[in-house]
């Protein structure tokens, strides 16, 4: 069907995405697209050592993302000049989330040693590239870095998005907390995430809440890009363990070492896409290598902690609820989430919004801002299951309890 729907693209396409940008109900698709580049690549790397390493980035030339709107007849037209969407990248990945919570999805992408994008939409529907003035281009020294996977979700409970990114050894995985002003603090450090990366390479990666305990964790496939690496840089490695950083809601720990054998396994961890495979409230992932075979992580934490999972159907709004902002109320207090498949590097995940609980076994209160507009809000909804939410058809206030009907476990 490629051809007939008109999005067969061109060049080095990279990660993608489905949202509906202009809220017509309709998901459209974003690809990113990397660097220039032909059967002519340049020669890079030592000769003389007898091997040839990949090019640095900067020898290529950037090129525009792709943006295909859904015109609602199985066809889509490419609009990314229309929206202002068209600016050189060097694009690996790419995320969603309304950073402003002003009702319109933006997006982030990762980019390879230039600057980060974060794109700002309108309110006429294009978009504004506002990276540097937002905080998010550069790292805490000004410098760029080699931007690979993105997860754009609140991980630290105030109701604002935050990001982070991950990027080669010696340059610290990048964790941007918003500060809800239109602007992010570079937190790498602060929040402990910056010296455990120090000597890593990540990939696709997570903010997911792997013990249900009401805090997003962090779960990160790694791997260095050269896998002739070790030749010139002894202590960083070509393979390596995936990594889980806990969120004790105040810093972010390293618990690898302490999980389970898998995290002792070195690997090539290339894409990453998370969901709960077998629905017995835990999140699994399922990480793809380079050269290798795929890997199916099964989540067996050992846990007390309640769960709940929220299938999302749009009847105004798109069909998947993607771009849908979904608030819980626990007694432990308020979380946030996004609907979305896209995060990480070249990868989607399950669209279903899945949040801890921690001790409690019932949700006091969920609020959902469709992408049509329509508020919603349920109270007392059991936990420990999966609930299906259909959007009503109708616009109802935030303040009007869901019909019983709108709830099916």
């Amino acid at each position: 069907m490629t051809q007939q729907a008109g999005v067969g693209g061109s060049g080095w396409s990279s990660s993608a995405t489905w949202v509906d940008l202009d809220n017509d109900g309709k998901l459209d698709l974003v690809v990113d697209r990397y660097v220039q580049w032909d059967w002519d690549d340049k020669w890079c790397g030592e000769h003389r050592e007898g091997y040839r390493g990949y090019c640095h980035p900067d020898v290529f030339q950037p090129i525009t993302m792709l943006v295909y709107h859904n015109d609602g007849n199985g066809h889509f037209t490419e609009v990314a000049h229309k929206l202002n969407l068209d600016k050189p990248a060097k694009a690996l990945g790419i995320a969603i989330g309304d950073y402003d919570q002003d009702g319109r999805v933006d997006m982030f992408v990762a980019n390879d040693s230039m600057q980060e994008f974060l794109l700002h939409q309108l309110k006429d529907g294009t978009f504004e590239e506002v990276g540097l003035e937002s905080g998010v281009a550069v790292n805490a020294e000004g410098k760029t870095f080699a931007g690979m996977g993105v997860d754009f979700a609140d991980y630290n409970n105030d109701g604002w998005p935050d990001l982070v990114v991950t990027d080669l050894a010696n340059e610290r995985y990048a964790l941007y907390q918003n500060a809800g002003d239109g602007t992010f603090n570079y937190s790498s450090l602060s929040s402990g995430l910056g010296e455990m990366t120090r000597l890593h390479s990540g990939w696709s990666l997570r903010f997911m809440d792997y013990d249900n305990d009401g805090w997003k964790d962090l779960l990160i496939a790694q791997g260095h890009d050269l896998d002739t690496i070790e030749t010139s840089a002894p202590l960083l490695h070509y393979k390596e363990p995936m990594m889980l950083a806990r969120n004790t809601g105040k810093k972010f720990v390293d618990i690898s070492s302490i999980s389970s054998e898998i995290f002792h396994d070195a690997w090539v961890g290339r894409g990453m896409a998370i969901g709960d495979l077998d629905n017995d409230g835990r999140i699994d992932a399922v990480v793809s290598t380079n050269g290798g075979t795929p890997h199916i992580l099964m989540n067996r934490t050992e846990t007390w902690n309640h769960w709940i999972t929220l299938k999302l159907i749009g009847h105004r709004s798109n069909r998947d609820g993607i771009g849908a902002q979904v608030k819980i109320v626990t007694s432990s207090g308020p979380q946030w989430s996004m609907v979305t498949t896209s995060s990480g590097y070249l990868s989607a995940s399950d669209a279903r919004v899945h949040f801890g609980l921690g001790a409690d076994r019932v949700v006091s209160r969920v609020e959902i801002r469709w992408p049509s507009g329509v508020q919603q809000v349920l109270t007392n909804v059991d936990g420990d299951k999966q609930v299906v939410i259909d959007e009503p058809k109708e616009s109802n206030s935030a303040e009007k309890v869901a019909l019983p009907g709108a709830v099916k476990p």
